[in-house]
């Protein structure tokens, strides 16, 4: 039986369908309700509007719980495969032996670019932003696979251009790092896996190939997958509603490495290193920092507490403390970042002020002293954010490319400006 919620609106009442997710959660059907009243809905940020249905990842924050085509996160923590999850989003289902090898193949064919696109790299200042060059080479790369500007309901295209764009979009990463400190590019290794040969195109040197620890590659693994979808957050929403337009996946994708930049999104862990680096050289004890972050005439702030949509502990947050422990002592060395870390988690667990917030560690606190252990560049933490995210993103636009009467997302406005007003000719405007 359909379900309706009643408005009264201007002593007008009309029926709001309810929508239900099939994890439990509820919405209102609005799409009608300016036809019906002449009002819009009005919320800043759409932090109550539910821009779609979807079936690929689930989130429910005030339980903490995040899971990737009903697959409960925490499952992939004992033998992570970013490949393998990549998939999973992609398509909607775990794939059979066969079609994992067959998608890596696909990866390992696609992951060298074309070497037009090497000069392009060549045109950027040596201290251009990484996340810069990533969106505009990923634009690039569409000028040399034209055959995938328009996939149709061409299944095997699509495959082909989700493998393409996946496995170059590393090659890219890894090119704007070399390009960046005058280092010649390393091509990738066919014989290597995807984070694998990810960490060889980076670090190796002629004639000194990197060596490929599997702890570091898992621990890569990890945070790829935990990356690698996060419901309607910014970037994501940006590939949907670029997407809605019928733009090509390059342009889609381009326009969400451009929103994953910001440092309230992306760019986050970015926030926090810089945030413990300050704390340590200023010589403030993890109880001052708490004090100050309390403090609300105090201008600092705490990054990597609290989430928009988590009100428990972020589960990936969870998984990355673990992590972050394991890489640590794997590798047998100390970092007095992280001994702030985790002295400001225990305090923060304790502390009435934040509990009653909820403004638990979030999946930002630990990934950027992972990446720095591993001897990533702080600049880099974004870009290796949206390797991870690329999956998700791709299959976001699948999912809103194959909608049936899907409509150009178009959000309205509530005007707020000068009301009617005269035009006043150059000669009578005051001088």
């Amino acid at each position: 039986m359909p379900e309706f919620a009643t408005l009264t609106v201007d002593g007008k009442t009309i029926q709001l369908p309810i929508v239900r997710g099939t994890a439990g959660e509820a919405g209102l059907d609005i799409t009608k309700l300016r036809d019906q009243t002449g009002y819009l809905a009005y919320d800043p940020a759409f932090g109550n509007t539910a821009s779609c249905t979807s079936r690929i990842t689930y989130i429910d924050g005030d339980k903490g719980i995040l899971r990737y085509r009903g697959i409960p996160i925490e499952q992939f923590e004992s033998h992570p495969n970013f490949v393998e999850v990549a998939y999973l989003l992609i398509f909607g289902r775990l794939p059979s032996v066969d079609e994992l090898a067959r998608f890596s193949a696909r990866l390992t064919a696609n992951a060298p670019l074309h070497e037009g696109m090497k000069h392009h790299f060549e045109g950027f200042p040596v201290n251009a932003p990484p996340m810069a060059i990533m969106s505009a080479m990923i634009n690039a790369q569409s000028c040399f696979d034209p055959e995938f500007l328009h996939l149709g309901d061409d299944d095997e295209k699509f495959t082909e251009a989700a493998a393409r764009l996946i496995s170059k979009v590393r090659t890219i990463a890894a090119y704007s790092y070399r390009r960046a400190r005058g280092m010649p590019f390393v091509y990738p290794d066919p014989r290597l896996r995807y984070c694998a040969n990810l960490l060889h195109m980076i670090f190796s040197m002629p004639y000194d190939q990197y060596i490929i620890d599997p702890d570091i590659e898992d621990a890569l693994n990890l945070i790829f997958i935990l990356h690698a979808d996060h419901e309607q957050n910014c970037s994501t929403s940006t590939v949907r509603m670029v997407g809605s337009a019928k733009a090509n996946l390059f342009a889609s994708c381009a326009a969400g490495v451009s929103a994953l930049w910001g440092p309230l999104h992306g760019g986050a862990n970015v926030e926090v290193l810089e945030m413990l680096d300050a704390i340590h050289k200023g010589g403030l004890s993890p109880e001052q920092v708490l004090a100050k972050a309390k403090d609300k005439s105090d201008p600092f702030k705490l990054f990597g507490f609290g989430h928009r949509v988590y009100k428990n502990y972020d589960p990936r947050a969870k998984m990355l403390q673990k992590v972050c422990e394991r890489v640590f002592a794997h590798m047998n060395r100390q970092d007095p970042l992280l001994d702030i870390a985790r002295k400001l988690e225990e305090l923060a667990l304790k502390d009435p002020y934040f509990v009653e917030r909820k403004l638990y560690p979030n999946v930002d606190f630990y990934s950027g002293i992972i990446f720095r252990a591993i001897g990533i560049p702080t600049d880099m933490f974004t870009v290796m954010f949206a390797i991870g995210r690329l999956p998700g993103w791709i299959a976001q636009w699948k999912e809103q490319h194959d909608l049936v009467g899907g409509r150009i997302a178009r959000p309205r406005q509530v005007y707020a400006g000068t009301a009617l007003t005269d035009f006043v000719p150059m000669d009578k405007r005051p001088k």
